[in-house]
């Protein structure tokens, strides 16, 4: 079974989020990088599939910047086969990018795509969703357990009341949750041997794509900073501030 992993690169996860001065955008300069903690969670279980036999290839791919590389080398040193680069320096949205995505599983075949249920730098939770619905695929989201069942793939899900397991005819898509691994550390040796795996670059002109974005981005800022608290003498005066003041009663 061939395994397709999607992986975007994000800020990290660790870093505080600087809005630029003009509320354009978001300010990357000088900023931390990594791929983001959602497609690592998929990419170890795509791993893991593989150790347990039951994937034969792993492919990773990206769209975006020609830095990309470097989250994708690292999918390479945690165990993805090969990667596909898909280059572009603009902002591509979750459409854009499940069309493309779309296009790569129509020229590589994979049986199962599993990727990051959401990105947490727009934090759409589409991408997944999108691709399922362009491929006609079925699909399992919010995945917390994944297996295989003869030929068809067992996905346990989180929802709302508890778990839900559904039983999906392949190919088809997953979308991965915190809970379903806990990714690995790429070894040193491991790291080395990804410079030497096979990456290709490619535009997405090359796949007959139109990204031309459908949203417009009007400002962006940052969320109100939180006002000091203060002490009541009493649950009466509590009260009173909570229906008076705060409107919450």
């Amino acid at each position: 079974m061939k395994v397709l992993v999607p992986v975007k690169r994000v800020i990290d996860y660790n870093v505080k989020v600087r809005v630029k001065s003009d509320e354009t955008g978001v300010d990357l300069a000088n900023v931390k990088m990594s791929m983001n903690p959602f497609d690592e969670i998929a990419v170890e279980e795509a791993v893991r599939l593989k150790e347990a036999g039951t994937a034969s290839e792993i492919v990773a791919v990206s769209v975006g910047p020609e830095k990309a590389q470097d989250q994708l080398r690292q999918a390479l040193a945690m165990g993805a086969d090969r990667a596909i680069l898909i280059k572009t320096d603009a902002e591509v949205e979750p459409l854009g990018v499940a069309k493309l995505l779309k296009a790569v599983c129509a020229a590589e075949n994979p049986e199962l795509v599993i990727m990051g249920k959401q990105a947490i730098d727009d934090d759409s939770n589409q991408t997944g969703q999108m691709l399922a619905a362009l491929t006609g695929w079925p699909q399992g989201t919010f995945a917390s357990k994944v297996a295989k069942d003869g030929d068809r793939l067992k996905v346990t899900r989180e929802v709302d009341g508890g778990l839900q397991t559904v039983s999906l005819s392949l190919p088809a898509v997953v979308t991965t949750d915190l809970r379903l691994n806990e990714p690995r550390y790429a070894s040193l040796p491991n790291i080395m041997k990804a410079k030497k795996k096979p990456l290709d670059v490619k535009a997405p002109e090359d796949f007959g794509i139109d990204i031309a974005p459908r949203l417009k981005v009007l400002k962006v800022t940052e969320p109100p900073k939180r006002t000091a608290g203060v002490k009541v003498a009493d649950v009466a005066a509590l009260v009173d501030k909570l229906k008076n003041e705060a409107g919450v009663i």
